[in-house]
């Protein structure tokens, strides 16, 4: 991590600020004021959401996606001293403003331009969006080293593997293993999958996220993109990824290392612990409340997927390995298929269904070069997805 600069604050910007991500992103800031300075906020829609993350962080500039929430959000910053703006524009001020750290908490592909918009040179990136990686990868990647930000995961199970890849070196790993909680479905046989409603698919055992976020674990598609997303923050080729389910959500991730020794990353699972080491500078950051309790745990199980019932973790594989905008058809398609799941439309099957066809269809597009040019196959795909989607309703 770049060293802790003593006695100065970091400058924090949060995209995302009124969703989960940015509200565990506000706890951990709010108790370190002594080495955070909040620059800006950004949020969706509700602008009383906003105005409150902003007030409680003393945050300098608020904007709002929403150009038509202006006027509420003016009302709801009255006499704080935080400026603010909405649309387009502000949220381009927001990016542009002169900050150390930006945290990428904007859900789904609308937060892919902004978070791409978000690399500077020597800022630290802490990466929310898994679309930045899902759908633009290479080039994200490649565009953070050329600018020179540091890009550093948001998520428990990227976290514990970086970690515990300080151990050693990307040559001498055997394997890394990201651990799966299993959803909700994790006992259910596949005839009762068959049955199973979006109400159902929500209620994750371990995790509070979103409701989109909550279906993606339990198809454990989430699992899968998380592959792809470790592929390419840490240079392991699919081959060396694997995925374990781990009921109790404690080893988050696992490397094992050629001479067979295992470095593995444990906590209690709570989204502010992750966020707080992707903000670390030299020292870590003091967490209030219990930590991990072993001993009151007792025993930590573990599974291997099923993929017969779980196919979406076999897709997303096969994306990756496939390699070309198989990655980003995968997202698109799968990010359709829940909407249609979420509606009612399909079932739970139909998700890997609706997938596994439109991946096979545009399965000779190449590779995009640009955030531009993967947001044009995510909308390629969508349509397709949206063309498609009819003749999956028919064959359920």
């Amino acid at each position: 991590m770049p060293g802790d600069r003593s006695g100065e604050h970091h400058r924090v910007t949060i995209l995302g600020a009124t969703g989960s991500i940015g509200r565990s992103a506000a706890d951990v800031l709010g108790a370190e004021p002594d080495r955070f300075q909040v620059e800006a906020v950004v949020g969706g829609h509700d602008a009383g959401a906003l105005a409150r993350v902003a007030r409680q962080l003393n945050a300098r500039f608020a904007a709002l996606a929403d150009p038509s929430r202006l006027a509420e959000l003016k009302l709801e910053l009255s006499g704080s001293g935080v400026m603010c703006g909405a649309g387009s524009c502000a949220l381009e001020e927001a990016v542009a403003r002169d900050t150390d750290i930006v945290i990428a908490g904007i859900s789904g592909t609308a937060g892919l331009r902004p978070t791409h918009a978000a690399l500077r040179p020597s800022r630290r990136i802490a990466l929310a969006n898994k679309e930045s990686l899902v759908c633009a990868g290479r080039v994200f990647m490649e565009d953070a080293r050329r600018i020179g930000a540091d890009i550093y995961a948001v998520d428990s199970e990227h976290n514990a593997l970086d970690q515990a890849l300080a151990a050693g070196s990307i040559g001498d790993v055997a394997s890394a293993v990201l651990t799966a909680s299993g959803g909700p479905f994790r006992t259910w046989s596949r005839d009762r999958l068959h049955k199973a409603t979006p109400e159902q698919a929500a209620a994750h055992p371990v995790w509070s996220m979103g409701a989109k976020i909550n279906i993606d674990s339990a198809t454990l598609m989430n699992k899968g993109l998380e592959l792809i997303e470790a592929h390419h923050l840490f240079g392991i080729d699919s081959r060396r990824l694997e995925v374990l389910v781990h009921p109790e959500s404690i080893v988050h991730g696992l490397v094992q290392w050629v001479d067979g020794s295992v470095t593995a990353g444990l906590a209690v699972p709570d989204m502010r612990i992750p966020i707080a080491n992707a903000l670390r500078g030299s020292r870590r950051l003091t967490r209030a409340g219990s930590g991990l309790d072993l001993a009151a745990i007792g025993r930590l199980t573990f599974e291997n997927v099923d993929e017969d019932r779980f196919p979406c973790l076999r897709l997303a594989r096969s994306a990756l390995e496939a390699g070309g905008a198989a990655p980003t058809v995968l997202n698109a398609a799968n990010e359709v298929a829940v909407d249609a799941f979420m509606a009612g439309q399909i079932g739970f099957y139909g998700i890997p269904a609706l997938v596994d066809t439109v991946c096979s269809q545009m399965s000779a597009i190449s590779e995009p070069g640009s955030v531009d040019e993967a947001l044009m196959i995510d909308a390629e795909a969508r349509a397709l997805s949206q063309e498609r989607l009819p003749r999956i309703v028919a064959a359920q």
